[in-house]
């Protein structure tokens, strides 16, 4: 009698651990079902037109100032204007950045880049970018470049996404006293976000520009930067920018420029 009851027993814990699992394995399938349903989702509303228009502002601005033995300035101002509607998009970006040391000006740079974007599916986008630089240390009076391209996003998750893009350009640089050379170029970049805490942000974008017919003019621009919130509007960051001219246009020009910049930052 012992043994039949010793027999039911585990009889019956072995159907319940089958049971356990086969409930497990279900809703592992139904997990796998909604995150397929979820994806498919997100790309049938990629194709829906939207009838809002969304607007942003970000500004972010830093200055130092140093008096005493050394009596050095320097103010970085670096904004970001974007909208979308329907399957457009565009992005209008401006970078000032100022330097004197004993009231002789060192650095003065801008750069401006205006981006239009049009939707071809969740991850692809056809674009055209129109960008201008103006360094007035660098041997260029300024420096013009404009065309197609598209857009890529190769990772994207609840905390990290990776965008890359390329460009075919005609470019245009006017040199200081000189001349000016116009020329066939392209332009890749890649832009990196990843929410490192729950609150401090890592950001990171790298372009190369290059002539084709010349490869050894090209140029090569970076900014690291990590950013932490104040409020829904304010946040604090420092960012380390890298400027980089493989052909300087003037002898005795250094080929890179390099700022690193505590500022503030606005989102509206």
């Amino acid at each position: 009698m012992i043994k039949k009851v010793a027999a039911l027993s585990i009889a019956a814990s072995c159907l319940l651990a089958q049971n356990i699992q086969d409930i497990k394995d279900e809703i592992k399938e139904t997990k796998e079902k909604i995150a397929k349903l979820d994806a498919n989702l997100k790309e049938l509303e990629s194709y829906v037109p939207k009838d809002d228009f969304i607007f942003k502002i970000r500004g972010e601005a830093g200055y130092t100032l140093n008096s005493g033995n050394s009596d050095t300035e320097a103010l970085n101002m670096d904004g970001k204007v974007s909208g979308n509607w329907d399957l457009h998009s565009f992005e209008l970006s401006m970078l000032w950045q100022y330097g004197a040391d004993h009231d002789i000006k060192n650095t003065s740079r801008f750069v401006g880049e205006l981006l239009y974007d049009y939707k071809l599916s969740q991850r692809l986008s056809i674009d055209y970018l129109g960008g201008y630089k103006d360094d007035e240390f660098s041997g260029f009076d300024y420096q013009f470049y404009t065309g197609p391209g598209a857009k890529y996003i190769t990772l994207e998750t609840d905390f990290q996404d990776l965008t890359i893009d390329g460009n075919l350009l005609y470019a245009k640089d006017k040199i200081f006293g000189g001349y000016d050379r116009s020329y066939a170029a392209y332009r890749l970049q890649g832009v990196y976000n990843m929410q490192v805490l729950e609150n401090l942000k890592f950001h990171q974008i790298f372009n190369y520009r290059s002539e084709f017919s010349d490869v050894e003019n090209y140029f090569m621009y970076s900014k690291t930067a990590f950013t932490t919130e104040l409020s829904p509007m304010f946040s604090a960051g420092i960012a380390y920018y890298i400027d980089y001219i493989n052909k300087p246009a003037l002898p005795g020009k250094t080929s890179t420029d390099k700022v690193f910049t505590f500022n503030l930052i606005a989102d509206y």
